[in-house]
């Protein structure tokens, strides 16, 4: 039976703590974020996590999920622009220079996976892309890709650097070669044309990557349980 442990990591980033869901005793990490608003324990609330377990049980994989600020920026629909990108900008400096050495230096590793389903595969996918060196696997389920929307009417650059979609069609494409990336998707997810393009500016940039459509279902768990534990699968069996 796979140990889970719930930790409160206090961020001199962000003056406060934030909650980590560990699961497992050892194995390769992948850091997991939960979709818009949701509590740090949603993936294995829904099944996310237990779709994987033999990954975990068997020691190949060691599931982190991570506490998100959601709604102390861009799910906060009274907070105003600017602030909303400097509190996620905030929290990215978190992951980069406190959370993810905490957990290299846990795992003893140097590079680390990152996914999350729909705005979870948005913070997954804006880890790996920003800070590439420091991963080695990206999965995606059903993710997005831009957060301009969200901030209205600012021409902060830092919402530039929070775009994947936008910066990643100006930044070199052998930094990811190391990289695992997988986008799945399906033709009937809300975010099918999201995946789509991402995929497509990758391929432009000449960034291998697993561009995955599945059928008939909708963006919802049913879909990202059936394919998480494909996915890891296909790089940690």
């Amino acid at each position: 039976m796979a140990k889970v442990e719930h930790i409160q990591y206090y961020s001199n980033t962000l003056n406060r703590n934030i909650n980590l869901e560990v699961t497992g005793h050892w194995g390769h990490p992948i850091l997991m974020f939960p979709s818009s608003g949701g509590q740090f324990t949603q993936n294995t609330d829904f099944g996310l996590v237990g779709s994987v377990m033999n990954f975990i049980d068997e020691g190949k994989v060691k599931i982190y999920n991570v506490e998100t600020i959601d709604m102390m920026s861009f799910y906060d629909d009274y907070m105003d622009s600017g602030t909303k990108i400097h509190n996620y900008e905030l929290y990215m400096q978190f992951l980069k220079n406190e959370l993810i050495p905490y957990i290299q230096k846990e795992c003893n590793t140097h590079r680390i996976g990152v996914s999350g389903v729909s705005f979870g595969g948005f913070h997954a996918a804006n880890t790996a892309f920003r800070f590439p060196d420091l991963i080695s696997h990206y999965i995606g389920m059903s993710a997005a890709f831009n957060i301009r929307s969200m901030a209205p009417q600012s021409d902060d650059m830092r919402i530039y650097y929070n775009c994947p979609d936008e910066y990643m069609l100006h930044e070199e494409g052998w930094k990811y070669d190391h990289m695992q990336i997988v986008l799945g998707t399906s033709d009937w997810d809300i975010c099918l044309d999201k995946n789509r393009n991402m995929s497509a500016i990758l391929k432009g940039k000449g960034i291998a990557h697993w561009y995955d459509e599945k059928k008939w279902m909708d963006h919802d768990w049913p879909l990202w349980k059936m394919m998480f534990p494909e996915y890891l699968g296909a790089y940690f069996n």
